[in-house]
């Protein structure tokens, strides 16, 4: 909802919001934004208090799952298809967990590949593609998340050899490479990274805005990067200049 969003938005740059003014930006009433402020405490993402409610997102924290799910939602999905399209039938790909990497995965349902996902969104969906072969890695999953991490994950990835690694990311710049902000999720998107032969990023162009806490790797050990259209100039200039191939979807309401 694009009222949700305008809320989230303002809450990544303050600290708190209150019923009133919300509900006069928005043009609705103050019962809506409480039941605006509501979801959002349920997802974690705000402490209600009387009059308002106070930002839960901390700047070296990644928003919830929840919350991510529905930002950029269209882009993701032509990023999803866009990579399917990349992947030659008969592969080995290992799919990184997060949002865009599962609309990555709802555009594999029908091709012949071999899928270790980092991640349990993704599992009844690769289970139920009939000519997809589906390998589970060990490892502790991520309340919330639901990434698999840890010592059982590194080692599972590192048994195995990929064409193919279809990494996520919390950030993506020039400057300071391919970022994340957990740190076990760093040593597995590293792991995904050095055990295959051709790495694809997917992010939104959102993502070129924001530096995490965790360094993956300089943007020298992508090989593509898929995006949307929102990219700056910049930042797609310096990764072409590296090597690097970008391929852009075209955002919301522009021609596909």
């Amino acid at each position: 909802m694009e009222r949700l969003q305008s809320i989230m938005n303002a809450l990544r740059t303050q600290d708190s919001v209150t019923v009133a003014e919300l509900a006069a930006e928005h043009g609705v009433s103050e019962m809506t934004i409480r039941r605006d402020l509501d979801e959002l405490a349920q997802q974690g993402v705000v402490r209600r208090v009387r009059g308002g409610a106070l930002s839960l997102l901390l700047r070296g924290e990644e928003p919830p799952f929840g919350v991510r799910e529905r930002e950029a939602v269209e882009a993701k999905k032509r990023i999803g298809a866009e990579v399917a399209g990349l992947l030659a039938d008969g592969e080995a790909v290992v799919l990184d967990g997060g949002t865009t990497a599962l609309e990555v995965a709802r555009a594999l349902a029908d091709r012949r590949l071999t899928v270790l996902p980092l991640a349990l969104q993704p599992v009844p969906l690769l289970a139920a593609a009939p000519r997809v072969r589906l390998v589970l890695p060990g490892g502790e999953v991520r309340k919330g998340e639901l990434n698999v991490m840890g010592p059982l994950t590194e080692s599972s990835i590192k048994a195995l050899r990929f064409d193919t690694a279809v990494v996520g990311c919390c950030g993506l710049s020039a400057e300071h490479g391919l970022t994340a902000h957990d740190l076990p999720e760093v040593a597995v998107k590293q792991a995904a990274i050095a055990s295959a032969r051709r790495v694809i990023v997917v992010c939104d162009s959102g993502k070129f805005s924001r530096t995490a806490f965790g360094a993956v790797c300089p943007i020298s050990r992508l090989d593509v990067v898929v995006t949307d259209s929102g990219i700056p100039r910049e930042q797609r200039d310096a990764l072409v200049a590296a090597g690097v191939t970008v391929r852009e979807v075209p955002l919301a309401g522009e021609p596909g």
